[in-house]
C-alpha cells in the first residue's frame, strides 16, 4: 500500500498539496511515483507563472511513461524545487518531502474539492 499522509489534500490525478498559511506545496503522491517507476525528468513551470486548479502545469517522466501534472489548486508559482532539476529521482525516495512547486494560493475554498487522506486511500484502493 502506498504511503498516504494525514493533513494533506489529494486530487484524483494523484497530486497532493500541503498548505502552510497562504502557500501550497504541490507534488505527486507516493502512489503516483510507485506507478511511474524511476523518475528521470520533471518539467516545471517558471516562478511567477499562474497555475489553475485542474489544469496542467508540467510533467513527470519516468523510464516507463510520461505523466502530465495537474494543479490541485489555483495560484502563482513562487518557487520551484530546483533540486529536482539535477536529481529527479528524489521523488522516488520520498514523494511528499520532494514537492515540485510552491504556489501562493489564490482561492483556498478550492481545497474543499480535494480529498483528505482517508478518502484518497479509499480512492486508490478501487
Amino acid at each position: 500500500m502506498a504511503k498516504v499522509i494525514e493533513g494533506l489534500y489529494y486530487s484524483e490525478s494523484h497530486e497532493f498539496v500541503r498548505v502552510e498559511g497562504d502557500y501550497g506545496f504541490i507534488g505527486i503522491t507516493d502512489y503516483a511515483q510507485n506507478a511511474l517507476g524511476n523518475v528521470v525528468y520533471v518539467d516545471m513551470p517558471e516562478v511567477d507563472d499562474e497555475v489553475t486548479a485542474g489544469e496542467e502545469f508540467g510533467a513527470v517522466e519516468s523510464v516507463k511513461a510520461a505523466s502530465d501534472l495537474n494543479s490541485p489548486v489555483s495560484g502563482t508559482v513562487v518557487e520551484v524545487n530546483e533540486a529536482l532539476e539535477d536529481t529527479p529521482e528524489l521523488i522516488n525516495q520520498d514523494a511528499y518531502e520532494n514537492w515540485i512547486i510552491k504556489v501562493e494560493l489564490s482561492d483556498k475554498s478550492e481545497l474543499e474539492n480535494l480529498m483528505d487522506a482517508k478518502a484518497y486511500e479509499a480512492f486508490c484502493a478501487k
